[in-house]
């Protein structure tokens, strides 16, 4: 495989796959606690409107803290913000590991073979994230 071909279909692959993952936990993330923080202020908000005569307003009530707990645990189990960052830093190294490959710059620069070292690097940089990745769904299941 030539540097091209690599560079292609397997590091800007990556860098795409890496930013799209990253943006939508980072989306899932942000809608989350928006609407935990936002059903958090309506409920004192709506306490000072209860009266006997509003009985309904209990129901609001109710129902705004049962939302709460489920986006609050939704967000623990996906670890949404864990995982935005975690694509977005993979993403970040697999780009700065490119740019001093295609610059020589850094370690490239004096390497006997800069694109076998570079594919050593991007493949570790991938594996590392793949493993994190591995013992995050492990620890789901346990």
């Amino acid at each position: 495989m030539s540097e091209k071909e690599y560079i292609e279909s397997r590091v800007d692959d990556q860098i795409a796959w890496y930013n799209k993952k990253s943006a939508i936990n980072k989306k899932y993330h942000l809608r989350l606690k928006a609407l935990i923080i936002t059903f958090s202020a309506l409920i004192p908000f709506a306490t000072g409107y209860n009266s006997a005569d509003k009985p309904w307003i209990d129901y609001i009530i109710a129902i705004l803290g049962v939302l709460i707990a489920i986006f609050t645990g939704l967000s623990t189990l996906y670890k949404f913000q864990d995982q935005w960052s975690n694509y977005r830093m993979t993403g970040e190294a697999l780009i700065h590991e490119k740019y001093l490959f295609q610059t020589n710059s850094g370690s490239y620069a004096k390497h006997k073979e800069p694109f076998k070292l570079f594919v050593f690097r991007i493949e570790n940089i991938i594996n590392t994230e793949v493993a994190s990745w591995s013992e995050y769904i492990g620890g789901k299941e346990e």
